[in-house]
């Protein structure tokens, strides 16, 4: 009984849902004080809508393994996992799948409708992902993306957040950039050969094509997230004297959330580094939770990004 609790738990990838966490970034990024009592009355909304999204991916990694046994039977590392190796039937995995998904959604609709749409389209796309458009060349790998960019949105929508369209700009180059370095780490950790038995649509990537898309979506991660800082600023109270305002913007929170920008550029210059060591880079949260250097940067950015909007000079 351990052993089956062990193994659903297993399919169910903890590992994964730090990336759940991201719904928290429209929140962050409204800049509310702390003390505030709608920012805490967000805060424990968003964290529902955690728990529901949670639930619904969950359910997404069941129909995920049920659908690639045969696949993941090929894979140096995903052929251990209890579905692929035939320790949880069929049976009980569909049973997970229709289960996890039906209380996340549902739960999902008692937080707002809106909320519920963003996962219930989140839910089925990833289901469209599972069965087929997984082996269809560059949607497959906009498709991974489009999952981390739902999340993010969400966790804006289901608080009402504004986020700067400079923002979502760079949300999505990043979710570009790790749907590419995903798909280049796989290719490094297999032959072609292995690489398309493992996944129809790896047989269509070569190693320069996966390197152009890396180098690509880098740039624009690290650009978009440069023009969001130069862009962020503050809107100061109008009661405040036109003299003294001008005097102020010279040391207010827009001009300090630069100092993140060398960070990120350390902190994609590490991943597209272990992108090339194959096994680690294939899963981002595995790399983000191993991976000291790149650890430490992700907890510098964020660390930076909280003092200015909520301890900085306004």
């Amino acid at each position: 009984m351990a052993a089956r609790i062990f193994d659903l738990l297993k399919t169910a990838r903890p590992r994964q849902w730090v990336k759940n966490l991201t719904l928290y970034a429209g929140l962050i990024f409204t800049g509310n004080v702390l003390s505030n009592q709608v920012w805490w009355n967000n805060f424990w909304i968003v964290t529902e809508g955690i728990a529901a999204f949670t639930l619904v991916a969950v359910s997404i990694y069941f129909l995920n393994d049920l659908v690639d046994i045969k696949g993941d039977q090929a894979h140096p590392f995903k052929k251990f996992r209890p579905v692929a190796a035939g320790r949880i039937s069929k049976t009980l995995v569909t049973a997970v799948f229709l289960a996890a998904g039906a209380v996340g959604l549902g739960w999902a609709n008692t937080l707002s409708p809106l909320f519920f749409l963003t996962v219930l389209g989140y839910w089925v796309l990833q289901i469209l992902y599972s069965i087929a458009l997984k082996n269809v060349e560059v949607v497959d790998v906009f498709i991974i993306a489009l999952g981390f960019f739902l999340r993010v949105l969400a966790g804006a929508i289901v608080i009402n957040a504004h986020l700067s369209i400079w923002f979502l700009l760079c949300v999505i180059s990043v979710s570009l950039f790790l749907a590419a370095g995903k798909r280049r780490a796989e290719l490094a950790i297999l032959t072609e050969k292995g690489a398309a038995a493992h996944r129809k649509v790896m047989g269509r990537y070569t190693a320069d094509i996966l390197d152009r898309y890396v180098g690509m979506f880098a740039t624009s991660s690290y650009l978009s997230w440069a023009l969001y800082t130069f862009n962020f600023y503050e809107q100061a109270p109008s009661q405040v004297p036109a003299s003294l305002i001008l005097l102020s913007r010279t040391l207010t929170i827009n001009k300090w959330l630069m100092a993140t920008i060398p960070v990120v550029i350390f902190g994609i210059m590490r991943y597209i580094r272990i992108i090339y060591d194959g096994a680690r880079a294939e899963t981002p949260e595995k790399v983000i939770l191993s991976d000291l250097p790149l650890l430490m940067s992700v907890a510098t950015w964020g660390a930076i990004v909280v003092a200015v909007l909520y301890l900085g000079p306004s």
